[in-house]
């Protein structure tokens, strides 16, 4: 005992559409004696042709101002998405510039030794990198005698003049710069209220 889906719905209370009856074919009328294309039927057709004309006309100033705003926050939302596309390109340029400098400056100031086994530690674009130095070289960086700069994915490790005009280049290829006058940052909790008092009882 299946019901079809539409016995379902009419037996909840909704109702069939009515169908639109057909409309019959239009016959021309061929009289012997009109013209079908007469001037008066050509007055109608051209006026016909053009339905806007009389909506144009019905527009309040309203709709024409709200059009009108439109389209200058279109026009101004395009001139803003193309000026950022050029200043895009304009800054991947300087970069890329930037890059081929640095490339050349580094051809033959590069302290990088291939038998170096101490591993330097130090914080660059917020992850902690690591470079590898000799015993003399990790003194020399810890004093600020030599730096650390990026260039195509790699940490070269350069002296303290050439790592001056790496950062006149590009600044964020300076991986890391070591300041032995900078003061030594406090520790947080060496203040006396949170020392843990000597009888205290756990």
């Amino acid at each position: 005992m299946s019901h079809s889906l539409r016995d379902k719905l009419l037996g909840l209370g909704f109702t069939a559409s009515a169908k639109p009856e057909p409309k019959p074919a239009r016959v021309p009328d061929k009289q012997p004696g009109k013209r079908s294309g007469g001037a008066h039927a050509r007055g109608k057709a051209r006026h016909g042709d053009k339905p806007g004309a009389a909506q144009k006309a019905a527009r309040n100033p309203e709709e024409i101002d709200l059009a009108r705003a439109y389209a200058i926050r279109a026009q101004k939302e395009k001139n803003d998405r193309l000026a950022a596309e050029r200043a895009q390109q304009e800054q991947a340029r300087l970069r890329r510039e930037a890059k081929a400098k640095l490339a050349e400056l580094f051809k033959d100031n590069v302290l990088n030794d291939p038998t170096a086994e101490l591993a330097r530690h130090f914080e660059y674009g917020g992850k902690i990198k690591r470079i590898y130095v000799t015993a003399d070289q990790l003194k020399a960086l810890n004093a600020g005698e030599l730096g650390v700069v990026q260039a195509n994915g790699r940490y070269l490790l350069v002296s303290a003049q050439t790592l001056d005009r790496a950062e006149a280049i590009f600044p964020a290829a300076v991986a890391l710069r070591v300041d032995p006058d900078a003061p030594t940052h406090a520790e947080p909790y060496a203040d006396p209220q949170f020392q843990v008092p000597d009888d205290l009882n756990w």
